[in-house]
Order: C-alpha cells, then sequence, then structure tokens
C-alpha cells in the first residue's frame, strides 16, 4: 500500500484536501484554465503496458477532473488531448487514440451528470484531419449540451497552437481580399474572434497547467496563453489527483499578475 492509499485509509487526505478548499476559496480563482494531459505513455511503461493502456485510463480521469473543477469552481478549462503533430505517432497508436475518443464521447453523450451541472462541450482543433463519423458524434455531443451556461469544457484535438493562428490569419485574409474588411480594421478582438475559441466570453487562459514533468507549451494555446501562469507538475496524469489541481490553483493565487506592465 503506497502513501498516498494510506493517508485515504487515514482519513487524512480528506482533511487535507477540506483544508486546502477553504484556502482557494477565499482567493480569485482563474476563470480559464488550459491543461496538457502528459505522462499516459510513460505511466503505462512503467506499469509493463502497451501506451494506449496510458491513454485508456488518462481519457477515464477527465471525467474526475470535470467533477473536480466543478465543485472548485472553474468556469471554463481546455484540455489538450491529440496535437497535429500526435499524427506523426505510429498507426495503431493513432488508430487506439481515436477509438479511445470514441468511446469517451458516446459515454459522454448518454451522461446525464453533464445536463445536470449545465457543460457545455466545445471542440477546438482542424476536425476536417479526423474521420467523418467521429466529427459527427462530437457534433451530437456539441448539440446535447449547447444549452448549458454553467461551465465549459473545450476539448482540443488535431489541434496546435501555431496551425490555429495560421488558419485565423488566411480566413481573415480572405475577408481582405473579397473586399468584407479593411487591413485598418483587424485588430487584437477581431483576431480572437477568428480563433477557434471565438465562442468563450473570456478566452484567455489564466493557467496553463501541464502534468508529466515535462516544462514546455507543446504548441498549446499560444495566443490564448500570452499571459498565462504555468504551473507544471511531475505527476503522470494517470496518477492526476484532486489535491494537484487543488494545490495548482493555489499556486495560481499565489502568484502577482502584472501582465508585461
Amino acid at each position: 500500500m503506497n502513501l498516498y492509499k494510506i493517508l485515504r485509509w487515514l482519513g487524512i487526505y480528506r482533511i487535507y484536501e477540506t483544508w486546502l478548499k477553504r484556502q482557494i476559496d477565499n482567493k480569485e480563482k482563474p476563470k480559464h484554465i488550459g491543461i496538457i494531459l502528459d505522462g499516459n505513455r510513460r505511466w503505462a511503461r512503467r506499469k509493463g503496458l502497451n501506451a494506449w493502456d496510458g491513454h485508456k485510463i488518462g481519457a477515464s480521469k477527465v471525467k474526475d477532473l470535470l467533477r473536480w473543477c466543478y465543485e472548485i469552481g472553474i468556469k471554463t478549462i481546455t484540455l489538450y488531448t491529440f496535437s497535429t503533430e500526435n499524427f506523426s505517432r505510429s498507426k495503431e497508436e493513432r488508430e487506439k487514440l481515436m477509438s479511445i475518443l470514441k468511446e469517451k464521447v458516446m459515454e459522454a453523450i448518454n451522461d446525464e451528470e453533464l445536463m445536470r451541472r449545465g457543460i457545455k462541450v466545445k471542440f477546438i482543433g482542424d476536425l476536417q484531419l479526423l474521420s467523418k463519423d467521429l466529427v459527427e458524434k462530437m457534433k451530437v455531443l456539441e448539440n446535447k449540451t449547447s444549452q448549458n451556461t454553467k461551465m465549459v469544457v473545450n476539448i482540443a484535438v488535431a489541434y496546435g497552437g501555431k496551425h490555429e493562428i495560421l488558419m485565423a490569419t488566411k480566413r481573415i485574409a480572405e475577408k481582405v481580399y473579397a473586399g468584407e474588411i479593411k487591413p485598418n480594421d483587424i485588430t487584437y478582438d477581431l483576431f480572437q474572434n477568428h480563433l477557434y475559441t471565438s465562442h468563450l466570453d473570456h478566452q484567455d487562459v489564466d493557467m496553463v497547467l501541464r502534468t508529466g514533468g515535462e516544462m514546455r507549451l507543446s504548441n498549446f494555446l499560444l495566443w490564448q496563453s500570452a499571459y498565462s501562469e504555468l504551473i507544471f507538475l511531475d505527476v503522470y496524469w494517470p496518477d492526476f489527483r484532486k489535491i494537484d489541481l487543488m494545490r495548482a490553483v493555489r499556486t495560481y493565487q499565489n502568484r502577482q499578475r502584472r501582465y508585461g506592465k
């Protein structure tokens, strides 16, 4: 039995969790959190499992994460699940990942907890790179939750920050070429309105959290995270706990945000 399980058995974990919640409830929480779900493959290797076994366990952890964010009071989260660069992985791993994603989308469609909690789900990225069948199921989930207003969950699939900026630039250039707008009409707000996150009231990401021990953004929300607080954790995503999320929020709250001033 590891230390974490012993603490839970003794009830100490619950006491510590309650103490953390009281701490973070007394300060302003981040409105929008971006999370890079890293460490699934390394977690699986340590267990002697296939990479996709780690992805499957990691995907199951997302449901816990949504519940924790809801309980803490986070209004918007964006999850980095599959990047444009991930398409370079082996065919077998890509197919397993897409199969897991499809399975979890189907589960979410039938999960009434999303509706009870008022959670809106939105998929962002270049969805044209995905199979038609998968995209159709994504749209079913989006449509089912479209009127929910208590929390927004963006799931970044086939997503890359550079690609997002490039595509936004092309769409704006097409409007200039068509005479719909002039170059001088291009502002920060107009540009943001052409990003994948344009549906959000609060596009800027207050805090980017990455698990797995790596310390980089990996092409995630490059425009939106310009002034984000960056928090890197050594824990692999499948082992992520509610207290890890709460500690990250507390770290965010203890930082002084200057926005370059």
